[in-house]
């Protein structure tokens, strides 16, 4: 006897029972939930992205699971593969306690800084815009080195780049930007574009995450 609609849809739901449904246009997830090694899972693409220096993994001490402990010395993540800003709008958003003044979240490689912290420990941005007049840093007045959880997020919708915090924008650009500079290269958490002594993160780092498209923060 052919099973009725909600047979199938019983038996479809319990196909994919148990199983994690990418989000939509997510196209990199480092949870850094590893417990021990140097190597940190993509967990859209499978890659592993290599782990330098000396850093902690805390497998219950992030805020979605494990995170990883960065000394602000010589401890960062390289990824295995670039991203090309000029492909269209993107989101970045990243769990963040800790960090001091003009220390890096994260940036790509001789490129530009994409999560960085100013000199007052402010959020900013300094993701390059494409043509003349190219424009500067994107500031903010939101301090986060205050010792807690904050989820930071980074926008680029395709004329304007905007950051937030705690799911609050805190910045936005005041005129449309003609597009991104382009660029390929591979992305560094906890640490500058340029991996300078000074620019790498001390603190927590949990849950990195990329779209290819705007996610409301």
């Amino acid at each position: 006897m052919p099973k009725g609609h909600d047979e199938l849809d019983l038996d479809l739901l319990m196909q994919y029972w148990g199983t994690e449904i990418p989000e939509m246009g997510l196209i990199a997830h480092w949870k850094l939930d590893e417990v021990q090694g140097s190597t940190a899972r993509d967990n859209v693409t499978g890659e592993d992205a290599f782990v330098f220096g000396d850093p902690l993994w805390l497998p219950a001490g992030g805020i979605v699971d494990g995170a990883l402990q960065l000394d602000g010395v010589d401890d960062c993540v390289v990824t295995a593969s670039g991203m090309n800003l000029t492909e269209g709008p993107f989101s970045v958003t990243v769990w963040i306690n800790g960090g001091t003044p003009g220390q890096v979240i994260i940036s790509q490689q001789v490129v530009s800084d994409w999560v960085v912290l100013d000199t007052e420990g402010k959020l900013m941005t300094e993701l390059k815009s494409a043509g003349r007049p190219n424009r500067g840093p994107l500031l903010s007045d939101a301090t986060i080195t205050d010792g807690d959880w904050h989820r930071i997020g980074l926008v680029w919708d395709g004329s304007y780049r905007r950051l937030s915090v705690d799911g609050a924008e805190v910045a936005c650009d005041a005129e449309s930007l003609s597009g991104l500079e382009n660029a390929s290269s591979s992305l560094y958490i906890g640490v500058g574009e340029d991996y300078a002594a000074g620019t790498f993160f001390s603190g927590l780092i949990d849950d990195v995450r990329i779209y290819n498209r705007v996610v409301s923060q």
